[in-house]
């Protein structure tokens, strides 16, 4: 068996640490998702026509925006260092557009959302290709890659959950849902330039040795979809995008009027598969050093297809019951970003190696992509299927036991085929840690022969070493 090159194990506190810019991202995706449209609509008197019409316009001019930002990243070659410096422009953007959007004047009109959801969207990009792009060079060897994903998606739960409860202690402190929603912004601003700052400050990075004559063209990119094992991660991210956006969209209808739950109950079951993610991130990242990530893929998409049955054979209106269920998925869901943003970094470095040039951040880029088209999608999906089996949303409606039927094979069926699908891209893989290892043997090879100092020290001043484990 080949053995992996030597490498330092990172130390907790500098991954945790690194991990910090998961916190605002993941916190405020949520925040977007649920809270920020109906803000709009229901406190800032703009019309649901120009909200909606606002978001899905943007969503479209913002698909392409990332495989444009992922170019540039990877021919980014600074003192200051390739990723870290694109972290630091990505911060002031986001919070620039963060206090626009939350702290908006009453009757804003569509350009005013338009640019400024624009500018957020960005921001935004900016900072999650960067910090998954700056991982991937962090830690290089097959297990630890496993781990330092493993815990960026608990941290990013974690910021989840505290921007959940954010409205809750508004509302109990006697403040409206407006003051809930400005309450999360000011937290994402405040949060944003410190957990930056963090990363920026304690994390070391390395950039890729190549020759100082060498530059990219526009072969070079095209060349990145010869590769199988590219079409396969991407794949395998839009049918794991897919699944779970297509169950978000049906989950209240489901909870509701197939299940019997109240909103705050169906919410509250929520908050425990998010809550999961905490536990289940790591555990499943620790699965993948020993089973290998495709196999772990593979195990966890179809522990998570069968879980879902369970969810019809719980007794209606109790809540409580669902619980155990809510967890279990919830703990499973959260390793598909661990899985394959881990696996992305084992493919980059295999790209490498065949091609020559770093290419890491456009593979992020079009991972990110195609987890944006999944979101475009699942609504589109979900709703006209709800249309077709003659489902009435609105919220006092009385819908037939066929239509509530219909509405029961629709929430599992989308999320169970698309998942099931998602796991299936992995037969076959063969790029398993033992391969992993024999690539990083040639690139470390291969790059020692090249002039430039491999490490940007962490702005503390501290070697890179000294960061890590038993240095």
């Amino acid at each position: 068996m080949t053995q992996a090159p030597t490498a330092a194990k990172l130390s907790l506190p500098t991954i945790l640490a690194f991990s910090g810019t998961s916190l605002p991202l993941a916190a405020l995706v949520l925040a977007v998702a649920v809270h920020l449209p109906r803000y709009f609509a229901s406190h800032l008197g703009v019309s649901l026509t120009v909200v909606g019409g606002a978001f899905a316009l943007v969503r479209l001019i913002d698909i392409p925006l990332d495989p444009a930002l992922g170019l540039i990243m990877d021919r980014t070659r600074t003192r200051f260092g390739r990723y870290r410096v694109w972290t630091v422009i990505g911060a002031p953007i986001l919070m620039a557009a963060l206090y626009m959007l939350f702290m908006a004047p009453p009757g804003v009109g569509r350009p005013y959302l338009m640019v400024w959801l624009l500018v957020m969207y960005l921001g935004t990009s900016i900072l999650i290709l960067s910090h998954s792009a700056w991982a991937a060079t962090l830690a290089t060897s097959y297990n630890e890659r496993a781990r330092i994903f493993g815990i960026m998606a608990a941290v990013g739960v974690l910021g989840s959950v505290m921007v959940l409860v954010i409205p809750i202690v508004m509302h109990q402190q006697g403040f409206g849902d407006g003051e809930g929603v400005r309450a999360m912004g000011w937290f994402l601003i405040v949060m944003t330039p410190f957990a930056v700052g963090m990363v920026v400050w304690r994390t070391p990075e390395k950039i890729t040795r190549q020759r100082a004559d060498e530059r990219y063209h526009l072969r070079d990119y095209l060349g990145l979809f010869r590769h199988g094992n590219v079409w396969r991660i991407m794949a395998a991210d839009l049918c794991l995008a897919l699944g779970p956006g297509w169950m978000a969209a049906l989950y209240i209808y489901f909870s509701k009027d197939s299940r019997g739950y109240t909103v705050t109950q169906a919410n509250l079951l929520l908050v425990v598969y998010i809550l999961a993610g905490v536990v289940g991130a790591p555990t499943i990242g620790w699965l993948a050093t020993r089973i290998s990530k495709h196999r772990a893929m593979m195990v966890i998409t179809s522990l998570y297809s069968l879980a879902l049955f369970a969810l019809l054979a719980l007794p209606k209106g109790q809540a409580l019951a669902a619980i155990p269920v809510m967890f279990v998925t919830g703990f499973l869901a959260a390793g598909f970003n661990v899985t394959t943003r881990a696996i992305t970094a084992d493919v980059g470095d295999e790209v490498r190696l065949h091609g020559g040039k770093e290419q890491i951040g456009l593979l992020y880029a079009l991972t990110s992509m195609t987890s944006k088209v999944a979101g475009a999608f699942s609504i589109f999906l979900t709703y006209t299927v709800l249309a077709e089996i003659g489902f009435d949303p609105k919220e006092h409606a009385v819908n037939t036991a066929d239509a509530i039927h219909g509405l029961e094979i629709a929430f599992l069926s989308g999320p169970i085929l698309f998942v099931a699908l998602g796991g299936a891209c992995f037969i076959g893989y063969k790029l398993s840690a033992e391969r992993h290892a024999e690539i990083r043997q040639e690139l470390e090879a291969r790059d020692a022969l090249y002039d430039e100092a491999p490490i940007i020290e962490s702005l503390s001043g501290a070697p890179a070493q000294t960061l890590v484990e038993g240095a």
